[in-house]
Order: C-alpha cells, then structure tokens, then sequence
C-alpha cells in the first residue's frame, strides 16, 4: 500500500498537489481552511486540520504565508508525523517552523516549489527540500509524485534560500523584458514579433554568461573582461535617458546603472559582471 497522505490547503497549488498524490494511487487526505473548496477532488474531507493530520503519516502543508501555517499547526499533536511545509516562506520563518514542528514531536522537512500548479506532476516541475535527512529519505519516493526532489541540506531554511533565489532571478529577467516591451512599444511596434524574433533569442544567448559568471565566483576572476563595467557603466545612462524620452518610467532598470556605478568606484572598472555580486553583499551607505 502506498503511504497515505495529508494536504492542508487546496488553494490552486494544494489542489494540483492533492490531485496527483490521487492519480498516483496513494490513501489522500484533505482539509481546507475554507470547506468546499475543490470539490472534483476524490479525496477524504477532515472537518478540522487536527483530524487531517492524524489520518495520515505524512502531511504536506500548503497554505498562503506563514502566519497562517503557524496558526494552523500550532496546539495539534504532531507525534510521529513527518511535516512537508511548501508554504512559500522566507528562510528564517522555515527554521522558527522547524523548532515549532520538532518540539511537537514530528520531523521537518520544508520545501520550495519551483512551478506553478499546472507543471505539477510533469517533468518540468522540481521542488526544493531541507530539512531532517532522514524524513527526506524516508518519504524520497513519495515526495517524487508532484514533481523532482532537490534536496538541498539538512538546515530547514535552506529550500526557502535556494527557493528565493530562482525567483529573483526569474523576476529580474522578466522586468528586464518587461521593459524592453514597454520601450518599443511606445513606437507602436507589435510585441509578438519582437518578442519571438529579438527579444527571446537575445534573452536565451545571455544565458550563456552564467557559468563563466559563475566560475568566476568559485575560482576567482579569469581573462581580462572583454565588456568591463567600466565601459558598460559609462554607456549605461543611455537606456535611463531613453525611457525618459520614450515615456517609460526607468524603475526596473535604474538600480542596475547605480550598481555598476558602484562597482566601478569601489576598484572593480576591469572586471565582469561576476564583480557586482560582491557589491551586492556590500551594503550601500
């Protein structure tokens, strides 16, 4: 028999999650705060969340933020039980999770999900896990339903790093873009084609920059730079000035020419784009 499963919240990713634990034949559980919630679901309904976590060995928790994780875990008995928390949250709320789970008894696993509920349970999907080793390698099989396990390490806050990495990195690019479709909007030129002929394949040969990035990091600094950010923070101010011109408000662009600017003061003229990760971790004054 399969092991049976808990899902606390069936917002759209609860559900998706629940939906493939059923697919794959294994005993599920549901509660929602809200009853009703996804009724198409072929699951057991517990009437409390107490009740839905002592039906199941393994709970997955999938609520909104973490007050609301908090509010709900807080006075039940854990005992036993392994708590999967894929609430997004920030590290440090995943580790005040992990104290709070361990003295109720359970292991603690967290999780970030790097997909968005219609990816659940298709290849493309992954998710991040920290936490207890051995509840992540208790329940690996298990945790492989609704996407590819990552595990990350055994501090609980970990997930959540890694988690909030991806996406400022994904927010970045997609305000990058944003930008960019903005810009050649205001002369009226259609998106689509842009879009598919300039701006996605630019987008996807930059890529390309990130190991090198990368190895810098790891290795220190290789060849001279062939585009340093002296040279990139003097032309920089050019794409300010044209949003200006065009109409377009330079938010999301403006702190990049700041910290280029800032990189070039503090020494780094020479060097690459690997340089302004340091900066970063030098806080302005």
């Amino acid at each position: 028999m399969k092991t049976p499963v808990t899902v606390l919240g069936l917002g759209a990713m609860g559900t998706a999650l629940a939906r493939a634990y059923l697919a794959a034949g294994h005993p599920t559980t549901v509660w929602n705060r809200t009853p009703g919630r996804s009724p198409e679901l072929d699951a057991v309904r517990a009437a409390t969340a107490a009740e839905a976590i002592a039906a199941s060995p393994l709970v997955i928790v999938c609520l909104l933020v973490d007050d609301t994780v908090r509010s709900t875990l807080d006075g039940i008995d854990l005992s036993g039980k392994t708590v999967v928390n894929l609430t997004n949250s920030t590290p440090d709320q995943a580790r005040a999770t992990a104290e709070r789970v361990s003295a109720a008894g359970a292991q603690y696993v967290d999780g970030g999900i790097m997909a968005v509920p219609a990816m659940i349970g298709g290849p493309a999907a992954f998710i991040f896990y920290s936490g207890v080793p051995e509840a992540f390698e208790k329940h690996r099989a298990d945790l492989s339903v609704p996407a590819r396990p990552e595990y990350v390490g055994a501090d609980p806050g970990l997930a959540a790093l890694y988690d909030i990495a991806l996406l400022s990195a994904m927010y970045g690019m997609f305000g990058g873009a944003q930008h960019a479709l903005a810009l050649v909007g205001t002369e009226n030129v259609p998106a689509g084609p842009f879009t598919e002929r300039f701006l996605f394949p630019w987008l996807t040969a930059m890529l390309g920059s990130l190991p090198p990035i990368a190895e810098d990091l790891d290795n220190g600094p290789g060849d001279t730079a062939g585009s340093n950010l002296a040279m990139q923070a003097a032309s920089f101010d050019n794409l300010t000035e044209t949003s200006i011109a065009q109409g377009v408000d330079p938010m999301l662009v403006a702190p990049m020419g700041e910290l280029l600017r800032r990189a070039v003061a503090a020494g780094h003229g020479d060097g690459d784009l690997a340089a302004l990760i340091g900066v970063l971790r030098t806080p302005a004054e």
